[in-house]
C-alpha cells in the first residue's frame, strides 16, 4: 500500500492545511467579521450547491474513474473522454432552463422561513455548476493517480479565497453583499484552474468513437446520480432543512459544530482519492487478495487516526468552545452525535470505493435512496422538536443505518469485512483514554488546556499503537520519524 499510504498522506498534509484556514475562517474570521444571519445564509447557499452538485455532474467523476483503467484502446479511450466532457450538460442545461423559469416559485421555497434566500437561487445553481465540472476535471487527474494539486484546489484553494474576502470586508473594502456575490467568481475560478491542470496531464481529443460498453456506462452514470447524492444528503441536507423551519442565525452555529467534527473526516477524505482508482483497478484485475488487504489496511489505519481526532476534540471541546462568542457555544451534542458518525464512517475503509466499483452498485444505490428519504424524514420530524440537536441526531441516525447496510452488503458479496484483531485494540485504547481523561481538567488558561491535553493523550494513543505494531502503515511511518529523530 505504498502508493496510497504516500499519496494519502501528502493529501492529508493538503487537507489539513485547508481545514486550518478553514478553522480560521469558521472559528475566528466569520464569527468575528460576518453577523450570524449572513454567515448562515453562505452557508444554506453553499450546502444547496453541495447537494446539486452531484446531480449537474450526472455521475460522471465515479463513472470516469470507473473504467477508465478498463479501456486500451486510444481511440476508444478519447471517446469516452469526449462523452465525460459531454455528460454533464445532458442534465446542467435543463435545470438552468428550469432555474431561469421558476426562479421566483423556487426562491419562496427556500425563503419560507427566512426571506433573505429569495434572492439568491442563481448563486446556489451557478456555484453547484462549477463543483460539478471541478469534480470531473478532478476525476481526469485522479485517473492518473495525480490526486495531490486536485485536493490542494478543493482543500485550500477556496478557504483561502475566502480569508481574502472576508479581510476585505472586515476593512470595509468590500460589502456583505459583494462577498456573496465573489463566492461563485471564488468556485467558477477554481474549476478553470483545475480544467487547465487536467488538461496539462492528457489533453482531450474530440472523439466521437464512443466505447462499445456505452450502455453499461450511460446505465451506470445515470445510476451514480444517486449514489452521490444520497452521499450529499445525508452530509449536507440538515444544513438547508434548519433553514426551513427555524431562524437563519441557527445554521451558522450548527456549521461550527458541524465543521469541527468535519476534522476527523480528513484523512478518509484525502485516502479515498487514491484508494478509488486503485479499488477499481483491482476489482477490473480481479484481484482479490489485494481488495481484501486493502479494505483492511485501509479501515484500521482510518480508524486509528480518526479514534485519536475525535478523542483531542471531544476531551478539549468545552476550552474551545470558552473561547468563542457566547452564541456558538450550545454545539457540544451536535458534535458528540456527528464526530461519532464520522468515526463510524472510517472504520469503512474503501468500503465505497468497492461498492460502487463493483457490478453490485445498483443495489446499494436503492439503499442509499430509502435512506435519503429517511434521512428528510428524520429531519423534517427532529428539527421542529429538538431543534439544533434533532438534526445533528437525524444526521447521526441515517449515517449509521446507511453505513452498517454497507458492511453488511460487501460482506455479503465480497466475503469480506474490513475488522481484525487490531480494529478491536484500537476501540479499546479509544475507550480506556476517552474515561481516563473526562475527569482530568486543568486550570489554566484554555489554549494551555488544550495543548496540555493534547500532548498527552497524542503520547500515549500513539505510544501504544507504536509498542503493540497495531496499525503496519502508522508503526513504518512512525519508525522513520524516529529514525529521523535519533540521527
Amino acid at each position: 500500500m505504498g502508493i496510497v499510504f504516500r499519496q494519502s498522506l501528502n493529501n492529508s498534509i493538503v487537507t489539513y492545511a485547508g481545514f486550518g484556514i478553514g478553522a480560521l475562517n469558521t472559528l475566528v474570521l466569520y464569527l468575528n467579521f460576518m453577523s450570524p444571519k449572513y454567515y448562515g445564509l453562505i452557508q444554506v447557499i453553499l450546502s444547496a450547491a453541495t447537494v446539486l452538485n452531484p446531480i449537474l455532474a450526472f455521475g460522471v467523476p465515479n463513472t470516469l474513474v470507473k473504467f477508465y483503467s478498463s479501456f486500451e484502446n486510444n481511440k476508444v479511450k478519447e471517446g469516452f473522454l469526449t462523452l465525460m466532457l459531454l455528460l454533464p450538460l445532458v442534465l446542467m442545461l435543463p435545470i438552468a432552463i428550469l432555474t431561469f423559469v421558476g426562479n421566483e416559485a423556487i426562491g419562496s421555497f427556500l425563503s419560507r422561513e427566512n426571506p433573505i434566500v429569495r434572492d439568491y437561487v442563481w448563486h446556489i445553481f451557478l456555484i453547484g455548476m462549477a463543483m460539478a465540472y471541478f469534480e470531473v476535471f478532478y476525476g481526469w487527474a485522479r485517473v492518473h493517480m495525480k490526486s495531490v494539486f486536485g485536493n490542494f484546489m478543493k482543500e485550500v484553494f477556496s478557504r483561502v479565497a475566502v480569508s481574502v474576502l472576508l479581510l476585505l470586508l472586515h476593512f470595509e473594502y468590500i460589502t456583505v453583499e459583494f462577498f456573496v456575490h465573489s463566492m461563485v467568481g471564488v468556485y467558477v475560478l477554481r474549476m478553470i484552474v483545475m480544467k487547465v491542470y487536467a488538461y496539462s496531464l492528457h489533453m482531450p481529443k474530440l472523439s466521437f468513437e464512443f466505447p462499445h460498453n456505452i450502455r453499461n456506462i450511460m446505465v451506470y452514470t445515470s445510476l451514480i446520480i444517486l449514489g452521490g447524492s444520497v452521499a450529499i444528503v445525508l452530509l449536507e441536507v440538515d444544513k438547508v432543512m434548519i433553514n426551513q423551519f427555524i431562524e437563519l442565525e441557527n445554521v451558522a452555529y450548527y456549521s461550527v459544530a458541524g465543521f469541527i467534527a468535519m476534522v476527523i473526516a480528513v484523512p478518509s477524505r484525502s485516502m479515498h482519492q487514491i484508494t478509488y482508482p486503485l479499488t477499481a483497478e483491482q476489482l477490473n484485475n480481479k484481484d482479490w487478495a489485494s481488495l481484501e488487504r486493502l479494505y483492511k489496511k485501509s479501515s484500521l489505519t482510518l480508524f486509528a487516526i480518526a479514534s485519536l481526532l475525535f478523542l483531542l476534540i471531544f476531551l478539549n471541546l468545552d476550552d474551545m468552545y470558552t473561547m468563542m462568542p457566547k452564541d456558538y457555544r450550545n454545539g457540544y451534542m451536535i458534535f458528540v452525535w456527528l464526530g461519532l458518525a464520522k468515526v463510524y464512517d472510517s472504520i469503512l475503509g474503501n468500503n465505497n470505493s468497492i461498492l460502487y466499483n463493483s457490478d453490485y452498485y445498483r443495489a446499494i444505490l436503492m439503499f442509499g435512496v430509502l435512506l435519503a428519504v429517511l434521512t428528510i424524514l428524520l429531519n423534517l420530524w427532529l428539527i421542529p422538536a429538538y431543534g439544533l440537536d434533532g438534526a445533528a441526531i437525524a444526521s447521526f441516525s441515517a449515517l449509521f443505518i446507511y453505513n452498517t447496510l454497507k458492511l453488511a452488503y460487501v460482506r455479503w458479496k465480497f466475503k469480506m469485512l474490513p475488522f481484525t484483531t487490531e480494529t478491536w485494540q484500537v476501540g479499546i485504547i479509544s475507550m480506556v483514554l476517552g474515561v481516563g481523561f473526562y475527569f482530568i481538567d486543568f486550570p489554566f488558561h484554555a489554549i494551555i488546556n488544550i495543548i496540555l491535553k493534547g500532548i498527552l493523550i497524542t503520547a500515549l494513543f500513539v505510544g501504544l499503537l507504536y509498542k503493540f505494531k497495531i496499525s503496519e502503515d502508522l508503526y513504518t511511518l512512525l519508525s522513520r520519524i524516529l529514525s529521523i529523530l535519533k540521527r
